[in-house]
């Protein structure tokens, strides 16, 4: 009963506010939903460790009211109040503290989730990122929403120059066949139009798994040696995973290109897994592994220019 006479409460407190002060307005998120956002942002909660980062990239930290559990960067996301996962949040910490706009993404955040917080009279925005141009059209989204759009629009230029520099470095080079791990029991790979597969062909290599439609399939050994893939590369998404232990299970298939070539990698997950401006690091850490020889001439011709 008081939980019902809550939400009929935050309902028509909402709608009062976008009656009486008509202070908001009516957009469409990147999931095709309509919401009514305000125009001034005061109290935001971030539902994902992306949206965070974006949030504070674009000059925001006392509008950022909450963050999940997980939201560990800048160092500023750690003195935030936590609202628990991303999966599973605390739907009545969310709500004892009154958010005028939320921010939660599709691939992450459950539905459920975002209904409920719907129910309770709550504005929540989706993003959707898709590859590293959808990157770039989330943080412009973003920067609408809370009023930054020249801030965002200046994350973006230099998203875009930095996607332009790596394509001129890698274009004329060879394109080494790369395999790129992200689970291992089942072993997980990357799909089209993912944004590890974007920075992968960025970075100048050819992902073995970049004509799969499905955004994360599943692979078995057999198929990785039928492709033969020179070089492999594992995201560390799980911190507490023994990489070198995996490294040396791979290392066990001696008829592997990768293995010959003593190239098995583990990349940061934090720089080519978040749909965030850090991305930029993500296309050097790749080009590090596949193509290191560019990024060494690069810093020799910018030694002499200075």
């Amino acid at each position: 009963m008081i939980r019902k006479s809550l939400q009929l409460a935050l309902v028509i407190s909402l709608f009062l506010n976008i009656s009486v002060e008509g202070k908001e307005r009516l957009l469409t998120d990147e999931t095709g939903r309509n919401v009514m956002v305000p125009q001034s942002a005061k109290k935001i909660v971030s539902l994902a460790p992306s949206i965070t980062e974006i949030l504070f990239a674009l000059g925001l930290n006392e509008e950022i009211a909450a963050v999940t559990d997980f939201c560990d960067y800048p160092a500023a996301a750690s003195t935030k109040p936590k609202i628990g996962g991303f999966v599973n949040p605390d739907i009545e910490r969310i709500v004892s503290l009154k958010p005028d706009l939320i921010i939660g993404i599709r691939d992450g955040n459950r539905m459920d989730t975002v209904h409920r917080l719907n129910d309770f009279g709550f504005p929540v925005y989706l993003i959707d990122p898709k590859g590293f141009d959808g990157i770039m059209l989330t943080i412009n989204n973003i920067g609408e929403i809370v009023g930054r759009q020249d801030e965002a629009r200046r994350i973006s230029r230099n998203m875009l120059l930095k996607k332009k520099e790596a394509m001129s470095l890698t274009q004329s080079l060879s394109k080494p066949k790369v395999f790129f791990q992200v689970g291992d029991a089942p072993i997980v790979t990357v799909g089209r139009g993912t944004l590890a597969d974007d920075l992968i062909r960025l970075a100048g290599g050819k992902s073995i798994s970049e004509d799969e439609p499905m955004s994360y399939p599943l692979y078995s050994v057999e198929t990785i040696l039928s492709k033969a893939p020179e070089i492999i590369i594992m995201s560390s998404m799980e911190g507490s995973k023994d990489y070198l232990n995996l490294i040396r299970k791979w290392q066990n298939w001696t008829t592997l290109p990768a293995v010959r070539m003593n190239a098995i990698h583990v990349v940061d997950s934090n720089l080519v897994d978040r749909p965030t401006p850090r991305i930029e690091k993500g296309i050097d850490a790749l080009m590090r592994i596949i193509h290191p020889e560019v990024l060494i001439e690069k810093n020799h011709h910018q030694g002499k220019t200075h």
